[in-house]
């Protein structure tokens, strides 16, 4: 997968001498102009289930746009044969399959490239990807160690590569929408916003454990390249599990953190114009499935922003009642109804000044679900005239709206919604909440060194 021999790993020195020839990329930064009717020539880096949803995407986009997929790339032999056959059902054509990501972004017809591999390689291969001179389209997290965040955030700023951040809810209208209300100053100053997204199953658990520790799988050693997949990280034996069930393992991915937190405050920084938080403490635990998982099932974190608002965030595995967020202002409130991803919005301007204190019976008192709350507070549902109804369920995540901005952002060369900056803000929040849930210590940011802390700056 990485630019490296698929024998002896590549080390740090290796990776940051990588990030480190940034400055000196020239005639491969970009290879072509793209025409609007110029077809546009993908390769899948990454062929799991989520590579499966990028493949679709780009068959959508291929209604609106030229558009095909012509290569795919993956160690594990199944993988990129499964994706191979689904560009074949869906395209009519037979792409390129390889093993390698390096012998596949020698190819010169490649204009972009996909990644959707393990939360730990998106940044190193983004780096591949943009030093080989395609543009890039990575999946969040954008990054889980923050040195490597910095190092792929300077090569695509020395670039003139068009790199999208998986984040694809910056494309969608209900959001969009939101911030709009946010900077109209209809709700006031902003105070606090929550997000409970949740669910009530082993998440990411996929391979049955049995008692002697056998596991039936279809992935073999001998079908992948296990060394090669660690991609720098301390040997271990090879595993099945930490192999497609990486999300658990805190060496590859901080599980919650990286998968949801990542599009939680991608949110907030989209709704507030935020880039950092000021401090982060996470809390949590693996309270309810107990099957060797190493991320909590059971987490929360509190973040303080320079413009003066608290933002937590938190998920279960345990419960998944009513998943919801809130962004409290000081004249109003915007409730959004369901988990990660819902377009389903009110607007109102219940809890706002003028109700001091329900208890006081300055506010509203209810005896009864509250729905829509009192006539007075005016709650109305967003709604868009040319978009869907909203509901609590929202987009799929293979919605083809971000997918069309990236590729409508290569043909004019200009940036894309989601940005190398808007990643290295979430993986900003995402690194500092797993590092102050492992520490459990309170961590803060320092803005001018762009460092973690352990004391107020």
């Amino acid at each position: 997968m990485a630019n490296s021999d698929p024998v002896n790993q590549p080390d740090r020195r290796h990776f940051l001498k990588l990030a480190g020839t940034a400055a000196a990329l020239t005639a491969k930064s970009y290879a072509r102009v793209l025409g609007a009717n110029d077809r546009i020539r993908l390769a899948q880096l990454g062929c799991g289930g989520r590579g499966g949803g990028h493949i679709h995407m780009v068959h959508l986009a291929a209604k609106q746009t030229p558009v095909e997929v012509v290569a795919v790339c993956d160690i594990w032999s199944v993988a990129r044969e499964r994706r191979a056959k689904q560009v074949t059902d869906l395209f009519g054509t037979q792409p390129a399959v390889f093993k390698y990501s390096e012998e596949m972004l020698a190819r010169p017809d490649i204009d972009g490239v996909m990644i959707a591999t393990g939360d730990f390689q998106h940044a190193k291969l983004c780096i591949d990807v943009v030093q080989a001179g395609k543009d890039c389209y990575v999946e969040k997290p954008f990054a889980n160690v923050l040195e490597e965040a910095k190092s792929a955030r300077k090569v695509v700023k020395a670039s003139k590569q068009v790199v999208q951040m998986g984040t694809q809810h910056r494309s969608q209208p209900y959001p969009l929408a939101v911030r709009d209300i946010i900077r109209s100053g209809r709700i006031g100053d902003v105070a606090h916003i929550t997000q409970e997204w949740s669910t009530n199953e082993p998440r990411w658990r996929y391979i049955p454990r049995s008692d002697d520790g056998k596991h039936p799988t279809l992935l073999k050693e001998e079908d992948t390249d296990w060394k090669r997949w660690l991609l720098g990280k301390p040997y271990r034996p090879f595993d099945p599990h930490v192999y497609l069930e990486f999300r658990l393992y805190r060496d590859y991915s901080s599980g919650i953190f990286d998968q949801w937190l990542s599009h939680g405050s991608d949110l907030v920084h989209l709704w507030t114009d935020e880039t950092h938080p000021v401090s982060a403490v996470a809390t949590g635990g693996v309270l309810t499935w107990k099957d060797g998982r190493e991320n909590p099932d059971n987490a929360t974190v509190s973040l303080v922003y320079p413009k003066g608002f608290l933002y937590t965030y938190t998920t279960s595995f345990s419960n998944s009642y009513r998943s919801h967020g809130r962004i409290y202002g000081r004249d109003g409130t915007i409730e959004n109804f369901g988990g990660e991803g819902a377009s389903l919005f009110m607007v109102t301007r219940e809890g706002g000044r003028h109700e001091v204190d329900p208890e006081s019976m300055m506010g509203p008192v209810y005896k009864a679900v509250p729905g829509m709350g009192p006539e007075i507070d005016k709650a109305e549902i967003i709604k868009l005239p040319d978009a869907p109804a909203p509901n609590s369920m929202g987009p799929s995540d293979d919605d083809v709206a971000h997918l069309m901005n990236w590729l409508n952002a290569m043909r004019s060369r200009n940036e894309p919604n989601a940005t190398v900056d808007h990643g290295f803000s979430h993986a900003i929040v995402c690194i500092m909440a797993a590092q102050s849930y492992w520490s459990g210590k309170k961590l803060y940011w320092n803005q001018a060194t762009e460092e973690i802390v352990d004391t107020a700056v």
